[in-house]
C-alpha cells in the first residue's frame, strides 16, 4: 500500500471536520500518515506593515491547525498525524502540498462560506488543478450510507483512471462498486428534435459494447470486488448523483468524452460536485498512480 500521506485541509468549519474524519479513516485503512493542512493569510487587500498583527493572524491559524491535529489523534490514536501550517490561500497550500501526497481530501465549503453555498472556491480549484485524486466531502452527513461506491464510466482515459481508483477504494473499504455508464442519445428524442437517419437500438447496442469493452480488462484485475454494472439512457450528471444518493463515495473522471483538452473540469464533474449529497472523488487522466 502507498505510504505517502493522505492530505486533508482543515479550517474548523463543519465540512472540514467531516473531511477530517473521512481522511482519518482513509489514512488508517491505507496504513499511511495523515497530513493536516491549514492555510493562513492576511484577510485584507492591503498588506499590514505591523509584524505583530501578522503574528496574531498566524497564531490564530496555528490554533486552528492544533485543533484539527487533536481531533485526528483522538479519532485514531495510533495514526501518524503531521501538521502543516502554510501561508497563502487554502487552494494554493493544498495544491503545493499535494505533490508529495497520495490523495487530497477537502470539505465542500470552508469557514468563509454561507449555509446555502454548496461548494466553496477551494473545493472547485483543488479538484481542477491537482495531480492527485481529490475527495470533496459535503458538510451535511447523509441519513444513511450503504457500504457501496459508485463510479461513472464513459470509455475516456479519465474514466479509466477513475475506475482504477474506485476499484482500489472499494477493496480498501470492503465495499461493493456500482459502475454507471450513462449514455444520452439524440436519436431517442421524440418528434422534430430527433436526430435523423439513426437507429436508436443500434446506437444503444454499440454503446453497451463499448462500455463492456472498456471496463472488462480492469475488472479482471480486481476479481475480489463485487461489481454491479448499470447502463442507462440518461444524462450522466443527473443519473450519477441519483445513483450515489445512499453510497459512501462517488468517483468521476475530471473530464469525459467530448470535453476539450483545455477544460480543467468537465460538465459532469462540475455538476456532481454541486449536486451529489455524498463525498465525490475527482480523478485526473494525468494522475500517474491511477493509470499504473
Amino acid at each position: 500500500m502507498d505510504r505517502r500521506a493522505v492530505l486533508v485541509g482543515y479550517d474548523a468549519s463543519p465540512a472540514a471536520e467531516r473531511a477530517l474524519r473521512w481522511a482519518v479513516a482513509e489514512a488508517s485503512l491505507r496504513g499511511a500518515p495523515l497530513c493536516v493542512c491549514h492555510a493562513w493569510s492576511w484577510p485584507y487587500p492591503l498588506r499590514s506593515r505591523d509584524q505583530d498583527a501578522l503574528e496574531i493572524v498566524r497564531g490564530m491559524g496555528a490554533l486552528a491547525l492544533e485543533d484539527g491535529v487533536r481531533l485526528a489523534r483522538e479519532a485514531a490514536p495510533d495514526l501518524d498525524v503531521r501538521p502543516l501550517l502554510a501561508k497563502g490561500t487554502a487552494a494554493g497550500a493544498l495544491l503545493d502540498a499535494s505533490a508529495e501526497a497520495a490523495l487530497v481530501v477537502i470539505g465542500a465549503r470552508g469557514a468563509g462560506g454561507f449555509d446555502r453555498l454548496p461548494l466553496g472556491s477551494a473545493a472547485v480549484h483543488v479538484p481542477a488543478h491537482a495531480a492527485r485524486p481529490v475527495v470533496v466531502v459535503p458538510a451535511d452527513e447523509p441519513a444513511h450510507a450503504a457500504r457501496r461506491m459508485v463510479v461513472g464510466v464513459d470509455g475516456s482515459a479519465a474514466s479509466e483512471a477513475a475506475l482504477r481508483f474506485a476499484l482500489q477504494e472499494a477493496r480498501l473499504w470492503d465495499a461493493t462498486l456500482t459502475l454507471v455508464c450513462a449514455w444520452w442519445d439524440p436519436a431517442v428524442l421524440p418528434g422534430p428534435d430527433r436526430l435523423p437517419f439513426t437507429d436508436p437500438d443500434s446506437v444503444r447496442e454499440q454503446a453497451q459494447e463499448r462500455f463492456a469493452a472498456s471496463v472488462t480488462p480492469l475488472l479482471a484485475d480486481c476479481p475480489d470486488v463485487a461489481v454491479e454494472r448499470r447502463f442507462v439512457m440518461e444524462r450522466a450528471q443527473h443519473v450519477l448523483a441519483a445513483s450515489a444518493r445512499d453510497a459512501m463515495l462517488l468517483v468521476v473522471g475530471d473530464r469525459g468524452i467530448g470535453s476539450s483538452p483545455r477544460t480543467l473540469l468537465g460538465a459532469v464533474a462540475r455538476s456532481v460536485l454541486h449536486e451529489a449529497p455524498v463525498p465525490v472523488a475527482v480523478v485526473h487522466e494525468r494522475d500517474v498512480d491511477a493509470n499504473a
